[in-house]
């Protein structure tokens, strides 16, 4: 038998409720891939393991949803397998228009069972790797200690005043 591994960390409320339960469930379909985080995120949650974020869990009108990260490589896996992709209405000057994220529902039989989702796990982890490594590399952030000297302009005298003769 392997070592047990912890399944989630859990951050944001600290009661289990009716809102955070699915989470917390996919939280474990999706620990093959790694010890799975949830946290709160635009009124849902993104899953992540090792701080990088492959799925979220949002409710679209419909109830909520697992979806996981695609790219264009992987998008005809999650259609051939019925999944919607993850679309929504934005307005803009006045104008509404649908927008769309680089994430599918997960498949309905996957969401069954942890042995079930891990093919479909990995395949989101993956995508992400993918998306992370295609990003340019972040400067990190001054900090005081780091921080640059402010520049200080030299004061320069002013020459003496001539005296006149007079």
């Amino acid at each position: 038998m392997g070592l047990a591994r912890p399944l989630l960390l859990w951050y944001g409320q600290g009661m289990a409720s009716a809102k955070n339960d699915f989470a917390i469930y996919c939280c474990e379909l999706l620990s093959g891939v790694g010890p799975c985080t949830a946290k709160r995120m635009f009124g849902g949650f993104g899953i992540s393991t090792g701080g990088l974020t492959f799925a979220l869990v949002a409710d679209l009108g419909g109830g909520e949803v697992l979806w996981l990260k695609a790219d264009e490589g992987t998008r005809g896996l999650f259609e051939a397998q019925g999944c919607g992709r993850f679309t929504y209405e934005i307005t803009r000057n006045g104008e509404r228009a649908a927008h769309s994220l680089n994430y599918y529902s997960a498949p309905e039989e996957a969401m069954e069972s942890p042995a079930l989702m891990l093919p479909w796990a990995r395949l989101a982890f993956d995508c992400a790797l993918k998306a992370r490594a295609a990003k340019p590399a972040r400067k990190p952030k001054a900090t005081a200690k780091t921080k640059a000297p402010a520049k200080v302009k030299a004061k320069t005298k002013a020459p003496p005043a001539k005296k006149s003769r007079a």
